[in-house]
Order: structure tokens, then C-alpha cells, then sequence
């Protein structure tokens, strides 16, 4: 019997099929064009005229938005350099709720240039430690360049300039209004320590009709379902919470009763009937104006709760039941009974609402700081509706960043292009091989405001050449103006950006960055084998033969 001849190289130790990629050009500049690719797919989706996306993810839902982070979720990115960067623009969104695009297209632009430099001759190893060294001294630069500290986050007026710009880049038509909605809805529902300010105590509640125009806040919770007795309002209410369905409930075991006649069967009927009023006339008793159940309410109760007027609200959520309790300070009883008067909660009222065409209840509650704000969104369509609520979620998160730290910078592009000059300045003064590195990064921070111009029909080249000019005469808060298509200050026309959001975006796009250029080789295991996973079978089985 023949024996197999021994395969070369890294092959001889690895299961056949397998794939291995060495070098320069085969790992680390495939990797780096791999990354530009990504970068080059949503950077038109980049500033306040970025063009949106149509993204139509594996369960065939559809989103239409500009949102960085959305779309890099939805599409699912496979290639393992690209899904480094689309980790840390994921870690943005989580640690600051924006600047999600930013990582990206600077990591992306790092990676360009340092192509540059590997062509020229330089190492990826060189090219990495010197942005590492780039970026270790831009973020000292950086607190320099803050332009005011936010301290007044009680104040709607000043809270609305600072959140603008958020909002902005998602919804550029309408951000005076979204800006309005969550400056009124983030105060109202900012406690006393702002640093507990907590993002769960504004809800969004989307009905769809009108237009974006006629959103509103209101003070407590909104849900999108009527009342279920005849009684629609109560005001001043005492609310009891129940876990499990308002009815009668079923026992564990079948029991026969032997009814012999017609007596009998009206005394049974009349008993069933005296103990459902006994334990609703106890309730009555307790002051209670309002039931909530988790479940469907029965006739009979229905009957008698109409009778001595209370209100009964069904909630199919367990998660909207809990956040109901905590809002009104109701504890939820698992069955029915008759809760003392401390753990019901209280709410000034509870009234169904006709919003377009939709029956909502709206549980309105008194009192500042810790309390629950609703936002009512309208709009045209349903992807139109998903959009505002992604603004909405950015700019919440902003108001968030803010009561940990108040620090806010230039925003249009002019924090980057000082950055840029003085990043450039110091990179002359070094000695080394990492000089022309850390110039590259000076030249990388150049692309977001050159997206902001491409992207507003400005020849960007010109608008940069009148920013430096403007920077090196002086005027560090120069940005571009997109109204105008000029230069203009950025901190009188309110743009701001969040220091600690342009902080993280940075440190998370050079390390990605890094990570892409210190990769000098590629190995891919064979795939596992096996038959393929059978596609799940039809709810009916007669489905089937019918198909």
C-alpha cells in the first residue's frame, strides 16, 4: 500500500482544506482594503446631510436609516479584520450612545494612511506604535480644547442647544422639534444628583399618523391599549396591581356538582356572583379606582368592577406591569384579593387618550426628578417612526454623558482640524521613525470634517485649505458651516460635540486600527462538516402536503 507523501509548510499539521495567509500583501494590506471597503459603505451616511440606508436584515425587516450603528448590526459583517472595527464602533454606542460613524471612518482612514507608509517602506509594526504614541498624545491635547462645561442641565432652553447636534446628524428636518421633546423629557425626569439620571425613565411610545411635527411628552406612561370596562377616567387614583388574570380561577382538578333543579342552579349562580362583588366591594372599600392585570378580565368581574365605578387596564407586558409598579409605587399582588393601603400606588390620573386612530392610556404622575416621561412619536410610516426613535435614543444618551461629565467641545469639524494642526506641529519635533506615523494620524482626523463637506456638496479640498486658514489665524472653534457652505463658529452657532464621546471615539479607533495592522498572518480552519441543519418544520403539519 502507498504511502501519502507528507504535505510542505504550515499545510503538513493542518486538516486539509484549510486556508493560510502570509505577509504584507496578503494579510495585512487585504485586511486594511477590507476595512476601507466597510468605512467607504457608510460614510456617505456621515454629518447632518448624510444619506440614508436602506437595510433589509436576515428576518426581512426593513430599516431605512443613517445610524452607523444600526446598520453595521443589521448587515451582520462576517470578515474578522471588519468585525474588529464594527466591535469598537458597537462599544462606542454602548459606552456613549454616539459618534458610532466616527470610529469607524477614522479607523478606516488610520488604516489608509498607514498603507502609505507600508508601501513606502515602513513596518506595521512601526506604523502602530506610532499612532498608539498619536493618539496617547491627542488625548492630552484634547481637555485643552474644551469650550464650555454644561452645568445647567435643569434649564430646557440650554439643555435643547447642547442635545441639538446629536440629533442633527440622524434627523437634520426636524431636529428643533426632537431637540425639544427630549430637553422637556430628560429635565422633568432628572432627579435631584443628576448623576442618577437613569435613561429608562423616558419611554417612547410610536403611533403612526401625522407627522413628526406632532409628537409630544407627556408625564408618565403611555400605553398603547384602551380601557376595558365602561369607566375611562379616575382621577387622584389608588391602583391596585395584579400579576395574573382578573377572573375566576380555575382549580387544579375537574370537580362535578349534581344540580337536581332549578333552585339549586340559581343558588350556585347567586353564590359565585356574592363572591366576586364581596372581594371588588373590598377593593371599593380600600379606595381603589384603578385595576391593572397581566391577564384578560372576566365578565363577571367586568360586571361589578362597571358597578361600583373602577377602572380596569389590562397589560400583556410583565416589563411594562414592573416599570408601572415602580412608577406609581403599587407592589403586584399574585391573585386576587383585597392589598392593604400601602402597597397600592397612586397616580394623579389615569384617562384613555384617542391619539390619531389609537386608544392609548395614559397613566399621568405629578412631581419632579425620578418620575416617568412618555414621548409620543408620529410620522408618516412605520421605518420613518423606527428613525425618529434612534435620534431620540442618541440624544438621550448624550443628555446621559452629560451628567457624568459636562465637558463639551467644538463641534462641524473644528475640534478635529485644531487637533490635526497640533498633532501635526508636535509630530515635526519628534525624532524617529514614528514622526511620519503620527503626521499620518494628524492627516487621518482631516476625513470627518472632509465627509461633513462631501457630503453637503462642498468641494472639500477648498473648505479644508479655509479652515486651516482660519485655525492657524486663530479661531480654534472654526467649523464648517453646511447652511452656507463656509466657514463659520461653531460654538455661536450651538454645534457642540461631547468631549467624552470624542474621546472614546478616538482611543477605540486607533486601537482597532492597531489590532488590523499588527495582524501579519491569517489561518482558517476547515470548516466542520456534518450533514446541514434541516429547515424548521411548518406549524401544521398538513402544511406540508399541501406545499
Amino acid at each position: 500500500m502507498a504511502q501519502k507523501v507528507p504535505r510542505a509548510g504550515l499545510s503538513r499539521f493542518m486538516k486539509e482544506g484549510s486556508q493560510f495567509f502570509k505577509g504584507t500583501d496578503e494579510a495585512v494590506i487585504r485586511n486594511i482594503e477590507t476595512v476601507c471597503e466597510l468605512a467607504g459603505q457608510i460614510r456617505s451616511a456621515y454629518g447632518p446631510n448624510g444619506m440614508n440606508k436602506m437595510v433589509i436584515n436576515h428576518i426581512e425587516k426593513l430599516f431605512v436609516t443613517n445610524d452607523a450603528a444600526t446598520i453595521l448590526r443589521e448587515l451582520e459583517i462576517q470578515h474578522p479584520a471588519a468585525k474588529i472595527v464594527v466591535l469598537a464602533s458597537q462599544m462606542q454606542e454602548k459606552q456613549v450612545g454616539d459618534n458610532t460613524n466616527t470610529v469607524v471612518i477614522l479607523a478606516a482612514a488610520l488604516l489608509e494612511h498607514a498603507a502609505q507608509l507600508i508601501y513606502m517602506g515602513l513596518t506595521p509594526q512601526e506604523v502602530a506604535s506610532g499612532y498608539e504614541m498619536a493618539c496617547d498624545k491627542a488625548l492630552e491635547l484634547l481637555p485643552s480644547l474644551v469650550v464650555k462645561e454644561a452645568t445647567e442641565l435643569k434649564d430646557v432652553a440650554q439643555v435643547k442647544q447642547w442635545i441639538r447636534s446629536a440629533i442633527t446628524s440622524k434627523q437634520y428636518d426636524n431636529e428643533e422639534v426632537i431637540a425639544d421633546l427630549v430637553s422637556k423629557a430628560c429635565v422633568q425626569t432628572c432627579p435631584k444628583n443628576a448623576a442618577n439620571f437613569n435613561v429608562d425613565n423616558i419611554r417612547i411610545c410610536k403611533i403612526v399618523g401625522s407627522g413628526v411635527h406632532s409628537s409630544t411628552v407627556m408625564s408618565g406612561m403611555v400605553f398603547k391599549r384602551g380601557a376595558e370596562g365602561e369607566i375611562k377616567k379616575a382621577k387622584n387614583a389608588r391602583i391596585a396591581v395584579y400579576t395574573c388574570p382578573f377572573d375566576l380561577t380555575q382549580t387544579e382538578t375537574k370537580g362535578t356538582i349534581l344540580i337536581e333543579n332549578a333552585d339549586e342552579l340559581q343558588g350556585y349562580a347567586a353564590g359565585e356572583e356574592k363572591e366576586v362583588e364581596e372581594q371588588i366591594k373590598a377593593l371599593a372599600d380600600n379606595g381603589v379606582t384603578v385595576v391593572v392585570a397581566a391577564g384578560k378580565f372576566g365578565d363577571l368581574y367586568l360586571h361589578f368592577l362597571n358597578k361600583y365605578k373602577i377602572m380596569a387596564v389590562r397589560l400583556t407586558s410583565k416589563f411594562d406591569l414592573r416599570r408601572l409598579c415602580r412608577t406609581v409605587g403599587a407592589q403586584a399582588q399574585a391573585r386576587i384579593c383585597a392589598p392593604p393601603v400601602n402597597l397600592l400606588g397612586v397616580c394623579e390620573s389615569v384617562e384613555v387618550k384617542e391619539i390619531g386612530d389609537e386608544e392609548v392610556t395614559v397613566f399621568e404622575c405629578g412631581g419632579e426628578g425620578g418620575r416617568i416621561a412618555t414621548i409620543i412619536v408620529r410620522g408618516a410610516s412605520q421605518s420613518r417612526i423606527d428613525d425618529v426613535e434612534r435620534a431620540i435614543d442618541d440624544a438621550v444618551n448624550y443628555y446621559k454623558a452629560l451628567t457624568k461629565d459636562g465637558k463639551l467641545l467644538a463641534g462641524a469639524g473644528a475640534v478635529e482640524i485644531e487637533l490635526s494642526r497640533l498633532m501635526e506641529s508636535w509630530g515635526d519635533k519628534c525624532a524617529g521613525l514614528e514622526q511620519y506615523a503620527i503626521k499620518k494620524f494628524a492627516h487621518a482626523l482631516e476625513t470627518l470634517p472632509k465627509c461633513i463637506a462631501e457630503n453637503g456638496g462642498v468641494n472639500a479640498t477648498e473648505l479644508l485649505t479655509r479652515l486651516y486658514a482660519a485655525h492657524e489665524a486663530g479661531d480654534a472653534t472654526a467649523g464648517v458651516d453646511i447652511i452656507e457652505g463656509g466657514v463659520a463658529n461653531a460654538v455661536d452657532l450651538h454645534i457642540f460635540d461631547l468631549y467624552a464621546g470624542k474621546r472614546s471615539a478616538i482611543k477605540l479607533a486607533t486601537e482597532a486600527a492597531s489590532t488590523i495592522l499588527k495582524v501579519d498572518q491569517i489561518i482558517i480552519a476547515k470548516q466542520a462538516g456534518g450533514p446541514k441543519p434541516k429547515a424548521p418544520k411548518s406549524q401544521d403539519e398538513d402544511d406540508e402536503g399541501m406545499a
